[in-house]
Protein backbone atom coordinates (compact mmCIF):
# COMPACT_ATOMS: atom_id res chain seq x y z
CA UNK A 1 0.00 0.00 0.00
CA UNK A 2 1.68 3.42 -0.99
CA UNK A 3 0.25 6.05 1.91
CA UNK A 4 0.20 10.05 1.04
CA UNK A 5 2.45 10.55 3.88
CA UNK A 6 4.97 8.81 6.14
CA UNK A 7 5.91 9.94 9.51
CA UNK A 8 9.25 8.64 9.94
CA UNK A 9 10.75 8.62 13.95
CA UNK A 10 14.23 7.42 14.20
CA UNK A 11 15.17 6.53 18.16
CA UNK A 12 17.53 5.46 20.35
CA UNK A 13 17.19 5.04 24.00
CA UNK A 14 14.83 8.01 24.82
CA UNK A 15 11.27 6.32 25.33
CA UNK A 16 10.09 8.65 27.96
CA UNK A 17 10.24 11.46 24.86
CA UNK A 18 9.06 9.40 22.51
CA UNK A 19 5.73 8.30 24.44
CA UNK A 20 4.96 11.37 23.91
CA UNK A 21 5.70 11.83 21.01
CA UNK A 22 3.36 8.66 19.40
CA UNK A 23 0.78 10.06 21.83
CA UNK A 24 0.92 13.79 20.00
CA UNK A 25 -0.02 11.29 16.44
CA UNK A 26 -2.75 9.19 18.34
CA UNK A 27 -4.79 12.01 19.78
CA UNK A 28 -4.14 13.99 16.00
CA UNK A 29 -7.88 15.29 14.96
CA UNK A 30 -8.41 12.85 12.25
CA UNK A 31 -5.87 10.46 12.38
CA UNK A 32 -7.60 7.51 11.53
CA UNK A 33 -9.24 9.15 8.31
CA UNK A 34 -5.90 10.29 6.94
CA UNK A 35 -4.00 7.81 4.10
CA UNK A 36 -0.90 8.18 6.67
CA UNK A 37 1.28 5.44 8.42
CA UNK A 38 3.97 5.92 11.04
CA UNK A 39 7.51 4.31 11.15
CA UNK A 40 9.86 3.67 13.75
CA UNK A 41 13.42 2.64 13.53
CA UNK A 42 14.47 2.19 17.01
CA UNK A 43 18.96 2.29 16.94
CA UNK A 44 19.49 -0.51 19.15
CA UNK A 45 17.66 0.35 22.20
CA UNK A 46 18.45 -0.93 25.57
CA UNK A 47 15.64 1.06 27.54
CA UNK A 48 11.98 0.46 27.39
CA UNK A 49 11.44 1.73 23.80
CA UNK A 50 10.13 -1.60 22.76
CA UNK A 51 7.66 -1.60 25.08
CA UNK A 52 6.52 2.15 24.33
CA UNK A 53 6.08 1.22 20.50
CA UNK A 54 4.05 -2.18 21.59
CA UNK A 55 1.58 -0.02 23.38
CA UNK A 56 0.99 2.56 21.25
CA UNK A 57 0.89 -0.28 18.69
CA UNK A 58 -2.66 -1.00 20.35
CA UNK A 59 -3.88 2.51 18.96
CA UNK A 60 -2.19 3.02 15.32
CA UNK A 61 -0.48 0.81 13.37
CA UNK A 62 3.13 1.40 13.24
CA UNK A 63 6.00 0.21 11.02
CA UNK A 64 8.58 -0.66 13.96
CA UNK A 65 11.95 -1.73 12.98
CA UNK A 66 14.71 -2.22 15.91
CA UNK A 67 18.42 -2.53 14.56
CA UNK A 68 20.17 -5.51 15.20
CA UNK A 69 23.23 -2.78 16.00
CA UNK A 70 23.54 0.82 16.70
CA UNK A 71 23.67 1.96 13.36
CA UNK A 72 24.75 5.72 14.11
CA UNK A 73 22.16 8.75 13.93
CA UNK A 74 22.47 9.64 10.07
CA UNK A 75 22.34 5.68 9.04
CA UNK A 76 19.16 5.90 11.36
CA UNK A 77 18.16 8.49 9.50
CA UNK A 78 18.48 6.88 6.26
CA UNK A 79 17.11 3.19 7.88
CA UNK A 80 13.40 4.55 8.82
CA UNK A 81 13.36 6.65 5.06
CA UNK A 82 13.65 3.41 3.85
CA UNK A 83 11.29 1.83 5.29
CA UNK A 84 8.51 3.92 4.50
CA UNK A 85 5.72 3.80 1.78
CA UNK A 86 4.29 7.14 1.75
CA UNK A 87 4.20 9.60 -1.26
CA UNK A 88 6.15 12.27 1.12
CA UNK A 89 8.46 11.94 4.06
CA UNK A 90 7.85 14.19 7.10
CA UNK A 91 10.87 13.12 9.41
CA UNK A 92 10.96 14.48 12.94
CA UNK A 93 12.39 13.62 16.34
CA UNK A 94 11.51 11.14 18.69
CA UNK A 95 10.55 13.96 21.25
CA UNK A 96 8.75 16.14 18.65
CA UNK A 97 5.02 16.89 19.78
CA UNK A 98 2.64 17.00 16.47
CA UNK A 99 0.30 19.81 16.69
CA UNK A 100 -3.29 18.80 17.72
CA UNK A 101 -4.71 19.28 13.52
CA UNK A 102 -1.20 19.04 12.49
CA UNK A 103 -2.14 15.88 10.08
CA UNK A 104 -5.66 17.53 8.74
CA UNK A 105 -3.82 21.13 7.65
CA UNK A 106 -0.18 18.89 6.53
CA UNK A 107 -2.94 16.12 4.27
CA UNK A 108 -4.77 19.45 3.05
CA UNK A 109 -1.75 21.10 2.62
CA UNK A 110 -0.27 19.05 -0.17
CA UNK A 111 -3.81 18.18 -1.73
CA UNK A 112 -3.72 21.79 -2.67
CA UNK A 113 -0.47 22.26 -3.63
CA UNK A 114 -0.07 19.36 -6.25
CA UNK A 115 2.96 20.74 -8.53
CA UNK A 116 4.91 20.99 -4.52
CA UNK A 117 7.79 18.74 -3.78
CA UNK A 118 8.66 20.35 -0.45
CA UNK A 119 6.69 21.79 2.29
CA UNK A 120 8.51 23.99 5.07
CA UNK A 121 5.51 23.59 7.74
CA UNK A 122 7.01 25.46 10.79
CA UNK A 123 7.51 24.59 14.38
CA UNK A 124 7.45 26.28 17.64
CA UNK A 125 9.83 25.50 20.69
CA UNK A 126 9.28 24.44 24.43
CA UNK A 127 11.14 23.12 26.55
CA UNK A 128 11.71 19.60 27.93
CA UNK A 129 11.41 21.02 31.47
CA UNK A 130 7.80 22.43 30.77
CA UNK A 131 6.61 18.91 29.53
CA UNK A 132 7.77 16.85 31.96
CA UNK A 133 6.46 19.16 34.67
CA UNK A 134 3.14 17.34 33.63
CA UNK A 135 1.49 14.30 34.24
CA UNK A 136 3.15 11.46 31.44
CA UNK A 137 2.10 10.51 29.03
CA UNK A 138 2.40 14.86 28.32
CA UNK A 139 -1.37 15.93 26.86
CA UNK A 140 -1.28 18.37 23.99
CA UNK A 141 -4.19 19.81 25.71
CA UNK A 142 -1.88 21.35 28.06
CA UNK A 143 -0.07 23.31 25.70
CA UNK A 144 1.12 26.73 26.78
CA UNK A 145 -1.13 29.53 24.96
CA UNK A 146 2.10 31.37 23.49
CA UNK A 147 5.06 29.64 22.24
CA UNK A 148 7.36 30.91 19.93
CA UNK A 149 7.96 29.98 16.47
CA UNK A 150 10.67 28.78 14.62
CA UNK A 151 10.49 31.32 11.64
CA UNK A 152 8.38 34.42 11.61
CA UNK A 153 8.10 34.64 8.19
CA UNK A 154 4.54 36.51 7.64
CA UNK A 155 3.63 35.15 3.86
CA UNK A 156 2.69 31.52 3.55
CA UNK A 157 2.74 30.24 0.02
CA UNK A 158 4.78 28.80 -2.63
CA UNK A 159 8.03 30.01 -3.53
CA UNK A 160 11.54 28.37 -5.44
CA UNK A 161 12.52 25.78 -3.11
CA UNK A 162 16.43 27.78 -2.42
CA UNK A 163 14.22 30.97 -1.80
CA UNK A 164 13.62 29.05 1.60
CA UNK A 165 17.50 29.54 2.26
CA UNK A 166 17.13 32.67 3.95
CA UNK A 167 17.56 33.50 7.52
CA UNK A 168 14.49 35.32 7.69
CA UNK A 169 12.80 32.12 6.85
CA UNK A 170 14.70 29.53 8.25
CA UNK A 171 17.68 30.51 10.28
CA UNK A 172 19.34 27.30 10.31
CA UNK A 173 18.97 26.74 7.10
CA UNK A 174 16.92 23.56 6.91
CA UNK A 175 19.02 21.99 9.28
CA UNK A 176 15.86 20.96 11.91
CA UNK A 177 15.13 18.10 9.92
CA UNK A 178 11.50 18.45 11.88
CA UNK A 179 10.48 21.29 9.73
CA UNK A 180 10.75 19.73 6.37
CA UNK A 181 8.25 17.77 4.37
CA UNK A 182 9.73 15.99 1.48
CA UNK A 183 8.73 13.86 -1.77
CA UNK A 184 9.93 10.57 -1.00
CA UNK A 185 11.04 10.12 -4.51
CA UNK A 186 13.25 12.61 -4.73
CA UNK A 187 15.24 11.97 -1.57
CA UNK A 188 15.45 8.32 -3.05
CA UNK A 189 16.97 9.47 -6.25
CA UNK A 190 19.89 11.15 -4.21
CA UNK A 191 20.33 9.00 -1.03
CA UNK A 192 23.61 8.02 -3.36
CA UNK A 193 25.38 11.53 -2.69
CA UNK A 194 26.42 10.38 0.57
CA UNK A 195 29.51 9.73 1.75
CA UNK A 196 29.35 6.30 3.28
CA UNK A 197 33.32 6.48 4.98
CA UNK A 198 31.25 9.23 6.84
CA UNK A 199 28.23 7.34 7.67
CA UNK A 200 30.48 4.77 9.09
CA UNK A 201 32.56 7.07 11.20
CA UNK A 202 30.89 6.97 14.56
CA UNK A 203 32.66 9.93 16.07
CA UNK A 204 29.45 12.79 16.69
CA UNK A 205 29.57 15.15 13.81
CA UNK A 206 32.90 14.25 12.72
CA UNK A 207 31.99 14.79 8.75
CA UNK A 208 29.35 17.00 7.58
CA UNK A 209 27.49 14.23 6.17
CA UNK A 210 26.94 12.73 9.27
CA UNK A 211 25.99 16.06 11.09
CA UNK A 212 23.62 17.23 8.48
CA UNK A 213 22.64 14.45 5.64
CA UNK A 214 19.09 15.69 4.86
CA UNK A 215 20.46 19.27 4.32
CA UNK A 216 22.96 17.33 1.18
CA UNK A 217 20.08 15.18 0.10
CA UNK A 218 17.87 18.19 -0.22
CA UNK A 219 20.36 20.64 -1.83
CA UNK A 220 20.90 18.29 -4.84
CA UNK A 221 17.46 16.46 -4.79
CA UNK A 222 14.90 19.92 -4.72
CA UNK A 223 17.21 22.75 -5.84
CA UNK A 224 15.31 23.17 -9.10
CA UNK A 225 11.64 21.95 -7.21
CA UNK A 226 8.72 24.49 -5.97
CA UNK A 227 8.66 24.49 -2.27
CA UNK A 228 5.63 25.90 0.25
CA UNK A 229 6.40 27.63 3.12
CA UNK A 230 3.79 27.32 5.59
CA UNK A 231 3.66 29.99 8.66
CA UNK A 232 1.62 28.45 11.12
CA UNK A 233 3.54 25.41 12.65
CA UNK A 234 2.45 21.96 12.60
CA UNK A 235 4.63 20.43 15.45
CA UNK A 236 6.69 21.34 18.74
CA UNK A 237 10.11 20.88 18.73
CA UNK A 238 11.95 20.58 22.61
CA UNK A 239 14.75 22.11 23.16
CA UNK A 240 16.86 20.77 26.59
CA UNK A 241 16.03 17.09 25.40
CA UNK A 242 19.84 16.79 22.96
CA UNK A 243 22.51 14.99 24.18
CA UNK A 244 24.97 16.64 21.54
CA UNK A 245 23.90 20.65 22.97
CA UNK A 246 27.80 20.89 24.01
CA UNK A 247 28.25 20.83 19.85
CA UNK A 248 25.54 23.60 19.19
CA UNK A 249 28.03 26.09 18.72
CA UNK A 250 30.20 24.04 16.48
CA UNK A 251 27.16 22.96 14.28
CA UNK A 252 26.17 26.92 14.52
CA UNK A 253 29.71 28.56 13.07
CA UNK A 254 31.10 25.36 11.28
CA UNK A 255 28.93 23.09 10.10
CA UNK A 256 25.60 25.94 9.04
CA UNK A 257 28.21 27.46 7.04
CA UNK A 258 29.20 23.93 5.16
CA UNK A 259 25.42 23.51 4.49
CA UNK A 260 25.39 27.11 2.94
CA UNK A 261 28.78 25.12 0.55
CA UNK A 262 26.22 22.77 -0.31
CA UNK A 263 23.31 25.05 -1.26
CA UNK A 264 25.53 27.43 -3.34
CA UNK A 265 27.06 23.95 -5.23
CA UNK A 266 23.54 23.21 -6.03
CA UNK A 267 22.45 26.41 -7.29
CA UNK A 268 21.96 28.94 -4.46
CA UNK A 269 22.98 33.04 -5.94
CA UNK A 270 26.72 34.16 -5.07
CA UNK A 271 24.49 37.68 -3.51
CA UNK A 272 22.47 35.00 -1.68
CA UNK A 273 25.21 33.15 -0.44
CA UNK A 274 27.47 35.70 0.80
CA UNK A 275 24.18 37.65 2.64
CA UNK A 276 23.60 34.11 4.47
CA UNK A 277 26.83 33.14 5.23
CA UNK A 278 27.20 36.86 7.12
CA UNK A 279 24.36 36.40 8.91
CA UNK A 280 26.00 32.51 9.98
CA UNK A 281 28.68 34.10 10.99
CA UNK A 282 27.06 36.43 13.91
CA UNK A 283 28.60 34.63 16.51
CA UNK A 284 31.73 32.92 14.82
CA UNK A 285 34.60 34.42 17.17
CA UNK A 286 32.93 33.70 20.90
CA UNK A 287 31.95 30.14 19.24
CA UNK A 288 35.27 29.34 17.82
CA UNK A 289 36.64 30.09 21.66
CA UNK A 290 34.17 28.08 23.24
CA UNK A 291 35.28 25.44 21.09
CA UNK A 292 39.21 25.92 21.92
CA UNK A 293 38.39 26.02 25.22
CA UNK A 294 35.93 22.97 25.75
CA UNK A 295 38.17 20.78 22.72
CA UNK A 296 36.80 17.22 24.32
CA UNK A 297 33.15 17.68 24.10
CA UNK A 298 32.62 20.86 21.26
CA UNK A 299 33.80 19.53 18.21
CA UNK A 300 36.79 21.76 17.90
CA UNK A 301 38.73 17.95 17.28
CA UNK A 302 36.66 18.35 13.50
CA UNK A 303 38.20 21.61 13.04
CA UNK A 304 41.15 23.40 11.56
CA UNK A 305 41.47 26.75 12.89
CA UNK A 306 43.75 28.44 10.50
CA UNK A 307 41.72 27.21 7.29
CA UNK A 308 38.23 28.13 9.38
CA UNK A 309 39.51 31.66 9.75
CA UNK A 310 41.23 32.36 6.16
CA UNK A 311 37.45 31.63 5.32
CA UNK A 312 35.61 33.72 6.72
CA UNK A 313 37.45 36.58 7.77
CA UNK A 314 36.23 38.49 4.63
CA UNK A 315 32.94 38.78 6.29
CA UNK A 316 32.03 42.00 8.03
CA UNK A 317 30.54 39.35 10.91
CA UNK A 318 33.58 37.90 11.42
CA UNK A 319 34.73 40.74 13.34
CA UNK A 320 31.05 42.23 14.81
CA UNK A 321 30.62 38.73 16.55
CA UNK A 322 32.72 40.09 19.70
CA UNK A 323 30.77 42.95 19.79
CA UNK A 324 27.52 41.23 19.21
CA UNK A 325 28.58 38.77 22.00
CA UNK A 326 29.24 41.82 24.59
CA UNK A 327 26.22 43.19 23.66
CA UNK A 328 24.50 40.01 24.27
CA UNK A 329 25.83 39.73 27.58
CA UNK A 330 25.39 43.54 28.81
CA UNK A 331 21.75 43.09 28.23
CA UNK A 332 21.90 39.79 29.78
CA UNK A 333 23.62 41.89 33.16
CA UNK A 334 20.59 44.93 32.99
CA UNK A 335 18.04 42.63 33.16
CA UNK A 336 19.14 40.10 35.95
CA UNK A 337 19.65 43.51 37.46
CA UNK A 338 16.39 44.70 36.27
CA UNK A 339 14.79 41.88 37.56
CA UNK A 340 16.19 41.80 41.45
CA UNK A 341 15.15 45.45 41.58
CA UNK A 342 11.70 44.46 40.59
CA UNK A 343 11.97 42.17 42.75
CA UNK A 344 13.20 44.21 46.04
CA UNK A 345 10.94 46.63 44.76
Amino acid sequence: MQYKISICIPTYNRAKYLTNCLDSIIHNKTFLNQNIEVCVSDNCSQDETKDVVAEAKKKIDINYNRNKNNLGIPKNFIKVVDMAKGEFIWLIGDDDLLMPDALYSLNTLIDNNKGIDFFYVNSYHLSSEYVFSYDQPFNIKDLPEKMEKFSNWSGSGPMPFLDLVNPKISFDFLGGMFLSVFRRKNWCEHITTLDNDALNDSRTFSHFDNTFPHVKIFSRAFSNSMAYYNKTPLNICLYGAREWEPMYNFIKSVRLIEALDNYRENGLSLLKYIYCKNFALRSFIPNLIYMYLNKETSGYKFVNPVKLIARNCVYPNFYFSIIYFMFRRLNKIIKSLANKLFIFS
